[in-house]
């Protein structure tokens, strides 16, 4: 496996000594029970073996599926919310280039909906879908998710409007239950290939089922090396059974010990503006799965240099209830150098010929040191580049990590209560029937 480790240099030997002693045994046996499903939440553990369990048949049927529409599609929809898009999209982004919705490539350029219920979202998605070739993929389980049911209405009218009925009908690709709802309902009728969001994988654990793995493959990416990434991570989370060794489990430990001293808030931090959806697919892994009980850190996020301009100030002298997680990546895909200027008027000529990942690597390392001598804890994540491999050991290692902690807690990490209370409310205000 390539490198992946967890830094604790700047954490206090305190911290460090809890962890070890005190929240050692904790972990361990919450790793029990993740692994002998003997807890609450066990019927939604089907992601802990999922990347040795994929079906090769199905994704050989999934990428013919994804090359015969990405042939006659420019722009290709992902009509979905929360874990049913915010996964896909993470990787699609950290993975792209930042215009890439300016510069038109081989592949279809990626669109979402279902995630907000913007009026003027959808007439800007429905004006650019006018234009272009397009095909789309819906994600639903139920297929009666307020916000995705409105999307794939929407969409799914235009559509016909513009290729006809039964063309429209193989430019959709349905990723829904196995045997039932309104989705699956729909698909069976309309005659739209299918794939199935597996019944023991919530939402927010399902992006290397097709939930993920389609969106991504179809923006081109290699969803074999992320899953290569998931599986080289899973083995490291399942055999290895000290702190040291097996980094969920460090993770797991220092955010629970911190949170028993009074921390707070969680804040994932990084320096690329391309994992920034990474950030928000982590919120939701762990927001949703934590925040039950009045319990649970409070994920946040930030982004290096840009926040440090704006949150810095409050991370370095406001109250002291966060921690910062930071991912820190060795090697960038480019090289970009200061250039001289012979005036040097803005005072920079003595960055001349470092590369902007040399800058940046200060700059991070600078927080660091400033927000440790703060009182701000600090853990680091490195890996060795951004690419497919990599992610696939961060979606893997973030879901088990997940797991220990949210059991260490005292929580059951793979249920949702709390999200049906707004809805109840909205069904009551719209005059939805029964509420």
């Amino acid at each position: 496996m390539e490198q992946f480790s967890i830094k604790t240099g700047h954490l206090s030997n305190e911290i460090k000594q809890e962890a070890n002693t005190q929240l050692f045994p904790e972990v361990c046996k919450a790793k029990e029970h993740l692994l002998k499903g003997d807890a609450a939440g066990n019927d939604f553990l089907g992601w802990v073996n999922l990347p040795e369990e994929i079906d090769q048949k199905e994704l050989a049927r999934l990428k013919a599926d994804v090359e015969r529409l990405a042939g006659k599609s420019k722009v290709f929809v992902v009509i979905g919310i929360g874990g049913s898009y915010l996964g896909a999209r993470m990787v699609i982004e950290a993975l792209q280039s930042e215009f890439a919705s300016m510069v038109r490539g081989a592949r279809p350029y990626i669109v979402y909906a279902g995630h907000t219920l913007s009026e003027d979202y959808y007439s800007q998605l429905l004006n650019l879908l006018d234009h272009e070739d397009y095909s789309v993929a819906v994600i639903s389980k139920s297929g009666t998710t307020t916000e995705p049911a409105v999307a794939f209405r929407i969409v799914k009218a235009h559509l016909e409007k513009k290729y006809g009925k039964a063309e429209a009908a193989q430019r959709i690709i349905a990723i829904t239950d196995a045997h039932k709802g309104a989705l699956h309902t729909i698909a069976v009728q309309e005659g739209y290939p299918m794939y199935v969001i597996p019944d023991n994988v919530g939402g927010r654990f399902s992006v290397l089922t097709p939930v993920g793995l389609l969106p991504i493959a179809m923006a081109g990416y290699d969803i074999d090396r992320l899953l290569e990434g998931a599986r080289d991570m899973r083995r490291v989370c399942i055999e290895k059974d000290t702190l040291e060794e097996n980094p969920a489990m460090m993770y797991a430990a220092i955010r629970n010990v911190l949170y028993r001293k009074g921390i707070k808030v969680e804040m994932l931090v990084s320096s690329l503006p391309n994992l920034r959806y990474l950030a928000e697919w982590w919120k939701q892994l762990y927001g949703e799965s934590e925040g039950k009980e009045h319990k649970g850190l409070l994920p946040h996020s930030l982004s290096i240099t840009t926040d440090l301009h704006s949150m810095g100030q409050y991370v370095q002298d406001g109250e002291r209830l966060m921690m910062e997680t930071m991912i820190h990546v060795k090697h960038p895909a480019t090289h970009v150098p200061v250039p001289t200027d012979e005036q040097n008027l803005d005072g920079i000529n003595y960055l001349v010929n470092k590369s902007l990942t040399e800058i940046n690597d200060c700059a991070m390392e600078g927080t660091i040191e400033a927000h440790v001598a703060g009182g701000v804890p600090v853990v680091g994540i490195e890996i060795e580049r951004v690419d497919e491999y990599t992610l696939g050991q961060l979606i893997y290692f973030f879901e088990f990590a997940c797991g220990i902690s949210g059991y260490t807690l005292g929580v059951n990490p793979f249920d949702q209560p709390g999200v049906e209370a707004y809805k109840k409310n909205m069904f009551r205000l719209l005059g939805k029937p029964g509420f």
